[in-house]
Formats: C-alpha cells, structure tokens, sequence
C-alpha cells in the first residue's frame, strides 16, 4: 500500500469517527442534558417563590452612571386578582394586568407547538404567576430617592378593557408625590407593541427622570443545544451583534455584561430559534445595555437599556419617553420592513444566518418567491436547486467534459503505470504530458463540489433558523421541511409497530436520506474510477457515509441534495455522450 493510499484511508476513516463521535458523545449528551436541566429548573420552580412579583426595575448593569437602580423581589404572594387588559390583535392574543402594566401574556395565534392541529399556540410571554414568567416592562428611574416610581406593585387606571390595533389603551398612576405618569400602550397588526411614557409634575424643583425598559425570563428555557443557533440574549450595539448565552451570563454573575454604545441607537433582547423578544428604544438617543443572570433561587436572565443622560422635568413641567417591543415570530420581511421603517440597525440579525449571510439571505428571499408560485416550500426548493444548477452550469460543463475525457484516459493511465510504476517521478511526468497533450485537468472535477460546499451550508441555515420553513410540508410523509424525514428502515418506514426513537438519531435512516445514498452512489459511478484498487474502495464507501450524516440534517436539505445528485448525472450522462462521439 503506497503512502497516499493509506494517508487517505485514515483521513476518511478519522473524518467518520470524528462526525459519529460527535453525534454520539457531543450532540446526544448535550440533547440530554438540556431535559435534564429543564427537569431542575422545573422542580426549583414548584419549590421556590419563583411566581414571586418581581419589582420589575431594571439593574444597575444598564445604568452606568445613573443613580442606583433597585432590583429586588418582592415577597411571594397570591396570585394578582387585579384587572388584566385584553390583547386582541390579527396575530396576537393575551392580556396584562394594570398591575405593575408588565407585558406578562402574550400568546402567538398564527403558530402551533406542533403538527397536531389541536395542539395549543404558541405562548411566548408568560404571567408573573405561571412556572416559567417572561415578561417586558418599560418605566422611569429618579435622581431623588424619595420620589416613588411605579413599580410592579403599582396599580394603574385604564380608560378601556381592550387592546387592539384600533384601540390603544391609556393607564395612568400618580405616586402622590407630586409626580403624575401616563402610559399609552399601542399594537399594530404585527407583533409590535408601543409605549408612550409621559410624567407630568407639580413639584417645586426640579428632577430627572431615566427611562427603561427590561425583558426577563425566568428559569433556562429547553434549547436546540445546536453550536450553529444562537439561542438566548442578544442585541446590536454600534452596527455589531453581540450573543451571550444562557451560561456565560449564569457564569458572569448579577455583575452581568455592560454594552455602551458610542453610536445612538441599538436594541436588545432575548430570543430563542424561532421567536423574539426585543427591546427597541427611540434609535436617535444614546442608551447603556445590559445583560447578566440575576441572583435568586431560580435561574432569571434579563437584558434592559436605560437612557444614562436622562430626561430633566422642570417644575410644573412634562416629559415624553417613547419605546417600543417586538414579541413574536421571527418572520424576515418582518424584520427587514421594521429596520427600514424604524431604522433599527442590523434588525434582521435576529435570525442566525451565520458566516454565509451574504448568501443565505438571499437564497432565503429567492426560495419565498419561488414558494409564491408554487405554493409549496420543496417544490420551491426543487425550483431553486435548478436555478443553483444554471448558475453552476458552464463550470460544471468544463468539469464534466474533463471528468469525460479522464475516463477515456483511464487505459492509457493504466498503460503508463504499468511501464514506470517502480520510479514515481517518471510516472509523474508522463501522466502530466499526457494531460496536457490531451488538454485535461485531472483537478476540474473538484472546483463545482467546491463551489456547492457554501451553498450547501447557506441552504442548511435557511432550511433549520427561518419560520417560515417551520412546519413546511412537502409531499406524504414530509409534514416538516426543517424537520429530518421521520421515517426508519429499521421498523420498515413504519409498517412495523414500534419506535425507534431510542437509537441514535443518525441511525434513523428515513427513506429520503437512503435515496440521497442511491443517487450520491449512481452519480459516482458515473465518474472516472480512482486507478487505484484501494482508493476506489474507499471511495465506494462515500454514499454510505453521507446517508447516515444526512439522516440527521433537515428534510428538505436531503431532498435538495437527491435532487441536485439527479440533475448532475442527467448533465454528465450528456456531456461523457458527447465526448465519447468526439
């Protein structure tokens, strides 16, 4: 066995253990120990005063040079019998009580939990006196520590019973201090709610007042445990998205992470794969941001901003704070239209497109109007590997004929490697006289799998991070193109009547994963042969390899995948056709 032989079957033999490895100690425990940790919160909840009512203030991370800002719990008490206000919007139903005017109940309509179509809507915001509370509040800090704030145990007067787009709801509280507050709360047709802050004041002197505003979430929520995802708090701050995770802020401390932009502008939030939360104050200000996990019996994590140069009321005077909170579905031109609207920077990072942005949106934008005319999101993406196909197709035609014409080579190959194989160097350059008296570059076939590697990943983000690829069907049993095929060859794609869920999910093998397998074998057939018995049979093991890391990957990625193996052997059986015509 020559030295590259063996150099290459223990490359392909170290890149299987690595990836199955991978699956098996990294990916598995890791899934693992997301329940397990959902399990512990769960019971810390049941056991602590985790429904206690927060004072809802945001911490002294985000307010750098401000006065002291509290942040502390309240003792545990019933749950609120206070009016709550209704939320009926086209996309969004809840309430929130005119206690403490926290957005604590926010349920999203147009999305299930899952397939089932009597399973419930998603509910993203959870009251104060649910297991798991996350909420938004937005409100006022003092530079006179005698002056009160609202605070959660504030009860506000309503003008109405009913939030909806057409009805804005108007609170007010006086803190009998001198000081009168105003909050107008407002929600369009999306998931975009206002709050407009004004303070009016009968006192003597003069007082600043800093506007806030927070999200917290209590206890750590079940993640994909995916190192492609980012799933947690994030914000951008000087055009730059920065991501914490739930561990680096349990680690940081309530010391948490301070952001102070030098630009104005910026927002923050918590948001998980498919669902945001975030904060969006008035983009022409400056604002500190801040992170950090807070101290309690239960994990509590909450992202805020607060203006640091605050507002000055004069005596008999009034100021307005406007800002605003997304809460809802991650929908790209969603985003995209408020980042214009709102001039919010870099809103659309919110979705974890990853190193290939500058691909992967793209692919995003052409594949939802290809679904536009199609009305089926892996028609669209069938669709959208024939345009990546054209794209690729006069390099893929060079590469072919080259491949064509290696074929043909293959005897006369042989023929030199019979006469020099005891002196390599001979051999050497014979082979590339040949080459280059026949006008072939052995190499050409490798530029378009090259090519397709960025398309490839960009195509895998769009499939797994957009919602709008979430419970998309194709046809039979694909219900879900973001979703690995949910059948098995080990219960017979389930005319056997049992689970295989407690193997490792890359041994799931569904049947399109074993198609990809079949066309990825078929094509390869097509290709010149290694001339080396023992490189052929490595590479004979290829398909086998690529079926069970794919049974993993998203359905519609292993569709488009199957499909792309097909249109390349359709192009290739054409061109080798020609070549061997001459």
């Amino acid at each position: 066995m020559t030295p590259e032989n063996r150099n290459l079957i223990m490359a392909v033999a170290l890149s299987m253990i690595v990836l199955l490895g991978w699956q098996i100690f990294v990916i598995q425990p890791e899934i693992e120990k997301e329940a397990a940790e959902q399990e512990r919160v769960a019971a810390e909840m049941a056991q602590s005063t985790a429904n206690a009512n927060d004072s809802g203030q945001p911490s002294a991370s985000a307010a750098s040079g401000t006065p002291a800002i509290i942040n502390n719990t309240a003792p545990a008490k019933a749950v609120d019998t206070a009016k709550r206000i209704v939320i009926e919007a086209p996309l969004v139903r809840g309430s929130f009580s005119v206690r403490g005017a926290r957005l604590d109940d926010v349920i999203l309509t147009s999305y299930n939990e899952t397939l089932d179509e009597n399973s419930e809507n998603i509910h993203f915001l959870k009251k104060i006196s649910s297991d798991t509370p996350f909420f938004a509040e937005f409100g006022w800090s003092s530079s006179d520590s005698g002056q009160t704030m609202p605070s959660a145990d504030s009860l506000w007067s309503a003008d109405r019973d009913v939030l909806s787009p057409a009805t804005p709801v108007t609170l007010t509280w006086d803190n009998g201090q001198g000081l009168q507050f105003t909050r107008r709360i407002s929600i369009n047709d999306d998931y975009l709610f206002v709050f407009e802050d004004s303070v009016t004041s009968s006192l003597p002197g003069d007082i600043t007042l800093y506007p806030y505003g927070l999200v917290r979430r209590h206890g750590t929520p079940a993640t994909t445990g995916m190192y492609i995802l980012h799933e947690g708090p994030l914000g951008v701050f000087d055009e730059t998205l920065s991501e914490e995770d739930y561990d680096d802020l349990r680690d940081a401390g309530a010391a948490g992470i301070k952001m102070t932009p030098e630009t104005a502008g910026g927002w923050v939030g918590i948001t998980d794969k498919y669902w945001l939360a975030a904060l969006l104050p008035t983009q022409a200000k400056n604002y500190n941001f801040g992170f950090q996990s807070l101290a309690g019996n239960t994990d509590r994590y909450q992202v805020d901003f607060i203006d640091p140069n605050g507002l000055l009321l004069a005596a008999g005077g009034a100021i307005t704070s406007e800002s605003r909170l997304f809460a809802g579905a991650k929908k790209v031109a969603l985003l995209d239209y408020y980042a214009e609207q709102l001039n919010i920077p870099n809103f659309d990072l919110a979705i974890d497109f990853g190193w290939f942005y500058f691909l992967t949106k793209p692919f995003f934008y052409a594949i939802n109007w290809l679904f536009g005319l199609f009305g089926n999101f892996g028609v669209a993406v069938l669709a959208f590997t024939v345009l990546v196909k054209l794209a690729f197709f006069p390099l893929a035609n060079k590469s072919y004929r080259s491949m064509a014409k290696m074929r043909l080579l293959a005897p006369k190959l042989q023929t030199l490697r019979e006469r020099f194989g005891d002196d390599r160097q001979k051999l050497n350059q014979e082979m590339m006289a040949l080459y280059k008296t026949e006008q072939v570059n052995p190499a050409a076939g490798c530029l378009p799998v090259l090519l397709q590697i960025p398309v490839f990943f960009a195509l895998y983000k769009v499939l797994f991070v957009t919602i709008e690829m979430r419970h998309a069907p194709f046809f039979g049993w694909i219900t879900d193109l973001s979703a690995p095929d949910p059948t098995s060859i080990f219960n017979m794609f389930g005319l056997l009547p049992y689970s295989v869920s407690f193997l490792p999910p890359f041994l799931q093998l569904g049947i399109w994963p074993i198609l990809m397998g079949i066309s990825m074998f078929l094509q390869m057939r097509l290709n010149p042969a290694p001339p080396d018995p023992i490189q052929a049979k490595v590479f004979q093991f290829m398909p086998i390899f690529f079926t069970f890391l794919l049974a993993t990957f998203p359905a519609g990625l292993v569709i488009y995948w199957t499909w792309n193996n097909l249109l390349s052997m359709a192009q290739q059986w054409y061109i080798m056709k020609r070549v061997a015509r001459g």
